[in-house]
């Protein structure tokens, strides 16, 4: 009874394990002390690989045969200090009847947070019960105490005051006409949308069940990646050349060197240009309003990234695609939203985001982000939490200070991305947005929403942040309104968060409201969070 077991899941790839390894291990070796300091013994579930090089859970199969050993209602810990594929553990936790905690490093270089919020997503939509926390040394007395709750309760609460029903929030009556008006003209017309292979990194609640999404009006067409590759064999070179020149005429910056392994090279671009065309003639084909794009795994054994593109996809100003036989121009004058790594509950967020957008006049780029990180920040204009949004793709140059002139591409870290490719990478420009998550939990579909300013900080922070977390990708300072940082991780359910920009805060609330009553009206739960 005294006894907690520890298991910690990590990623598919080998090269992200072996990297990843000392800094997981310095994780549960803190983890461990504060468990053991409350009076309970530690019992890892699974052994340091000498062959692999690391102590992860790199698989289902192998999660799978680890739970074999761990008694059924034994305590369970899982430690996590690096993005996760939750498919490893998930087969595990469902039938597990102890009670289940989810513990996660604070560190942006490291991003065991992200794989936790990826996991509790995962969790929440299968209907497993689960505490949560989180800590920078597993030594603060919001941890500390927390902990303990688990370890004599078997549960943690945390802080939901920020939250509220649509119902129990007074929704103006010209957004909540608006919304509705939006949501009967979207399940009159229908959408579809494109996804090219489920199941992106093990984020099963990346993914809508057909029955829950289809009363929305939003129907998939399943599509495959090797069809995505098989169109990219049809472009040309000087199609690829056109679309190239046009970049580098608004002022984008590509970062390149001479060595595929290592740097972003001039034909890893022209080959992210074709994928660019493929997308866009595939889902005129199809006749897809948004599409996602997995890449991991898949793509990546085949192609340079996928990022560049999707951050394209999302901007209405973008290269122009015509079709491969009349010529005639795709998409003309349209973002074509694209999600993610193919997460479908961004795909659902997104596409109702540009129908409202557009009918409330507003310029309808959206992207999401991980929720990766974040600090205090202190001068003589901010006082407040700001977190870091991060994407390694998705995220368009319209939200970029300087637009495309602002927007530069650097190749993709060789640890995940072997083929290499270029991002599509800039600083958020400061400015009103609406935040929000649709999710999966008790077998509906859920929206969580509320408001965010975006800050400009210091060249040097956000260099600073950036070379904390991932420095090639697109960042955003957001100051999320009227909610704390641990209320924020007590109650979101995924890795990634979806923003919309407004003119200002007002247009901002307006937003908030039209795409809320939308939500409602198409039948999720919809919850208010944080100042409205």
């Amino acid at each position: 009874m005294n006894t907690v077991y520890l298991v910690a899941n990590g990623d598919l790839r080998l090269s992200a394990n072996q990297k990843c390894e000392p800094a997981q291990a310095a994780m549960e070796k803190a983890l461990v002390e504060a468990i053991q300091r409350e009076g309970f013994n530690v019992k890892r579930a699974h052994s340091f690989d000498e062959t692999k090089g690391h102590g992860f859970i790199d698989s289902q199969k192998m999660g799978l045969e680890v739970f074999r050993s761990v008694p059924q209602d034994a305590p369970l810990v899982v430690a996590e200090a690096v993005w996760q594929y939750s498919q490893h553990l998930l087969g595990g936790l469902i039938s597990h009847n102890g009670p289940i905690l989810t513990v996660a490093n604070w560190s942006g270089t490291w991003p065991g947070l992200v794989g936790l919020l990826n996991l509790n997503g995962c969790l929440t939509k299968a209907n497993v019960r689960y505490s949560t926390l989180w800590s920078e040394d597993f030594k603060d007395i919001f941890f500390v105490k927390k902990l303990r709750d688990w370890l004599n309760n078997g549960k943690v609460k945390h802080d939901t005051a920020h939250v509220l029903k649509f119902k129990d929030v007074k929704v103006p009556s010209s957004s909540r006409k608006a919304g509705e008006r939006i949501a009967r003209r979207f399940l009159s017309g229908k959408a579809i949308m494109g996804v090219f292979d489920e199941g992106c990194m093990g984020m099963y609640n990346a993914i809508i069940p057909d029955e829950l999404l289809h009363p929305t009006g939003i129907y998939k067409e399943r599509l495959s990646q090797s069809t995505l590759y098989a169109k990219m064999l049809t472009v040309s070179d000087e199609e690829a050349q056109r679309i190239y020149d046009w970049l580098l005429s608004r002022g984008v910056k590509f970062h390149l060197g001479p060595s595929d392994e290592t740097d972003l090279t001039e034909n890893q671009v022209l080959q992210q240009c074709k994928m660019y065309i493929a997308a866009v003639r595939i889902a005129h084909e199809f006749g897809c309003a948004a599409i996602g794009i997995q890449y991991q795994q898949g793509l990546k054994d085949l192609v340079p990234a996928s990022d560049l593109i999707e951050g394209l996809l999302n901007n209405v100003d973008r290269p122009p695609v015509h079709h491969e036989l009349n010529q005639q121009e795709l998409f003309r004058g349209e973002a074509l939203p694209h999600f993610n790594e193919v997460d479908e509950c961004a795909g659902l967020d997104g596409l109702v985001t540009n129908r409202v957008w557009l009918e409330l006049g507003y310029s309808p780029e959206t992207t999401l982000h991980d929720l990766r990180w974040g600090r205090h920040f202190k001068n003589s204009d901010i006082d407040a939490y700001v977190w870091v949004f991060l994407i390694s793709g998705g995220a368009p140059p319209a939200h970029f200070l300087g637009g495309y002139r602002g927007t530069s591409s650097e190749r993709q870290p060789p640890m995940y991305f072997r083929l290499g490719g270029g991002t599509c990478k800039g600083v958020s420009k400061p400015g009103w947005i609406v935040w929000s998550r649709v999710y999966v939990a008790g077998g509906a579909l859920h929206f969580d929403t509320g408001l965010a300013e975006v800050v400009r900080l210091p060249e040097e922070e956000t260099d600073d942040r950036w070379q904390q977390t991932t420095p090639q990708w697109p960042i955003m300072h957001a100051v999320l309104q009227g909610i704390t940082r641990d209320q924020m991780m007590g109650r979101h359910k995924s890795n990634h968060i979806q923003v919309a920009y407004a003119p200002d805060r007002a247009g901002a609330q307006a937003a908030m409201f039209t795409k809320a009553a939308a939500m409602y009206e198409l039948g999720l739960k919809v919850h208010f969070c944080g100042n409205l």
